[in-house]
């Protein structure tokens, strides 16, 4: 078919309008958390390299496996009370998106969660809204809609039990189920 090769250039093309639309002038909205790295998370944030699958997100390799293995790091993290991806994670989802690519049999749910502030209902269309530009984000990489299921657990499925910002931060996140 024809299609092909023009579908998979309109995908390069709009992934690159996508990120180059999505880049990140610095800073943050609530100013806990700051884009630097350090070895085994996210400076400021609590993150530790205790993700699920993951050894942690000062690797050097943003998650990506050369030997076409899924990748490593499973979990992306959000600001508060936001569904836009963060910049720094970007390459994770770049990593994951070949893959799925790469791996036309292979599927992934993407769990969203949520920190427990808000009214249950609330929490979880926020995890559903935060799985849902992930979703979006390996769409416009060329990932196929059937290999992807979205599920919101809102503040269900804490990562990490506590009420201060550390706590908080861990569970903003998405996590890749394979």
């Amino acid at each position: 078919m024809q299609l092909k090769p023009y579908a998979r250039t309109l995908a390069v093309a709009l992934s690159l309008a996508f990120v180059a639309g999505c880049s990140s002038s610095g800073g943050t909205q609530d100013g806990s958390m700051d884009s630097s790295r350090t070895g085994n998370g996210v400076a400021g944030s609590g993150v530790s390299g205790s993700q699920v699958g993951g050894t942690g997100f000062g690797s050097g390799t943003a998650g990506q496996e050369a030997d076409g293995r899924i990748p490593q790091q499973r979990t992306i993290y959000f600001e508060f009370d936001s569904d836009r991806i963060r910049s720094e994670f970007e390459p994770v989802l770049a990593a994951h998106a070949r893959y799925l690519r790469e791996n036309g049999n292979s599927r992934v749910v993407l769990q969203g969660h949520t920190d427990e502030r808000g009214t249950r209902e609330y929490n979880m269309a926020l995890g559903e809204r935060r799985a849902r530009s992930v979703e979006r984000f390996l769409s416009v990489q060329g990932v196929s809609p059937s290999q992807m299921e979205v599920v919101s657990y809102g503040e269900e499925r804490p990562a990490a039990r506590g009420q201060n910002e550390e706590a908080h931060a861990q569970n903003r996140r998405v996590v890749f189920a394979y």
